[in-house]
């Protein structure tokens, strides 16, 4: 059930055939995929949101900034194969206008309703064939729809991404399910990717835009696949109190609680998206401990998974550990070579200033498995994180050569 998962909330979608209207392509009768999905939620939720810091930005990123000010959204849209992005005002009553249609047939205001769009860039959307689209899926909302949805947000991706998971809280059963899409123009800092996170949790107002910023930083802002940051990246977390615990309040273990089973399930949705990466063959975990501060081992751990270079030598099984100090050199970091111990694979390749004598082949064996684990322990402190890549391929260039074809 995934983005459903969570009681109170229920999904619907359609095929709209949006990339064919979009690149000009022949739809295939019988073969036309899902590309528009609702959320709804049976009450108004508290709702926080991160979004891409590309200048420049989706029409549906402005419009959500700023419904998300009200904090009484209760239903979401999505398509996927047009971003809506570069569209001038026109793109921008596009948006308003699918946020309007929704609104109207789910009784509620336009301001209620959050939109995403995610695909080409410099088209218009196909309006009549959204509205329609909104339409079908408002009208065959279902709690076991969750599955669909994340298959409907999917553009290059080659499977959905999903995440679930239960904790309680104060002897109440709280559940929290998310979906989320992205295998390119990702890169960390809010990067083309989509996430929406929901939970039946009751909290106090204002609650969840206090706490996305840290999920986000401990799960999507670590991912990285190409270097390039989106124009309609967006994280959404929704929670509609439908679990009828006491509302949990800021600064209390309710609330670690809630926080550590948000960063869960956005975590794993993290994974997902670095595992199935344009043209990935490889899912890289870069791990940094021992830092100066938490904040220290963000940068360092994104610098190596975002590293071509690194990228490339995994992608060949090239032991190149060279590349992955360097990378940890360059990356902002406070750094000691003399402290650093660096292992590929649990082997350890660098410590006390300089590489050891490693069986390079036993390197060249670890770079060869579908996921490889470095790990840097910076030996500064306490700082810890870890970021998600993949390798580098031919098939990432095949794929985004014939986009938009």
């Amino acid at each position: 059930m995934a983005v459903t998962y969570a009681r109170g909330f229920r999904a619907g979608t359609a095929a709209c055939g949006i990339k064919a209207f979009t690149t000009g392509a022949s739809a295939i009768p019988g073969d036309q995929r899902d590309d528009l999905c609702v959320i709804h939620s049976a009450s108004p939720c508290d709702t926080g949101g991160v979004f891409t810091t590309n200048k420049v930005k989706s029409a549906s990123v402005v419009i959500d900034q700023l419904h998300l000010q009200r904090n009484r959204v209760q239903a979401l849209t999505i398509n996927s194969g047009n971003a809506n992005a570069c569209t001038g005002a026109q793109g921008f009553r596009d948006a308003l206008l699918m946020a309007k249609l929704s609104a109207d047939r789910l009784d509620l205001d336009p301001d209620q309703v959050l939109v995403s769009s995610t695909g080409v860039i410099g088209r218009y959307l196909p309006m009549d064939a959204i509205k329609s689209g909104i339409t079908e899926a408002c009208s065959q909302l279902s709690p076991d729809a969750g599955a669909a949805a994340a298959r409907a947000i999917m553009t290059t991706d080659t499977q959905p991404k999903t995440a679930q998971t239960e904790l309680e809280i104060a002897g109440t059963t709280v559940r929290i399910g998310g979906m989320s899409k992205g295998s390119g123009m990702i890169h960390p800092n809010m990067a083309t990717l989509l996430a929406y996170v929901t939970t039946d949790a009751a909290v106090e107002p204002g609650l969840i835009a206090r706490l996305v910023r840290s999920v986000a930083d401990r799960s999507f802002n670590q991912v990285t696949i190409d270097g390039d940051s989106s124009t309609n990246d967006s994280f959404l977390i929704l929670a509609n109190g439908a679990a009828g615990n006491e509302p949990i309040r800021a600064g209390t273990s309710q609330a670690e609680q809630l926080q550590a089973g948000l960063v869960q399930v956005a975590r794993e949705l993290s994974r997902a998206i670095a595992r199935d990466g344009e043209g990935a063959t490889k899912l890289i975990t870069v791990k940094v401990l021992t830092a100066a501060s938490d904040k220290d081992a963000r940068t360092a751990a994104r610098a190596v998974a975002s590293s071509s270079l690194v990228k490339t030598a995994v992608h060949g099984g090239d032991p190149n550990w060279g590349r992955i100090v360097c990378a940890l050199g360059y990356s902002g970091a406070e750094l000691a070579l003399d402290t650093l111990h660096l292992t590929v694979g649990g082997l350890v390749v660098f410590e006390r200033g300089a590489g050891v004598d490693v069986d390079l082949s036993g390197v060249r064996r670890a770079f060869e498995q579908p996921e490889i684990e470095i790990v840097a322990r910076l030996g500064l402190g306490d700082g810890a994180a870890e970021a998600w890549g993949c390798d580098l391929s031919e098939e990432y260039v095949r794929i985004n050569a014939d986009y938009t074809t």
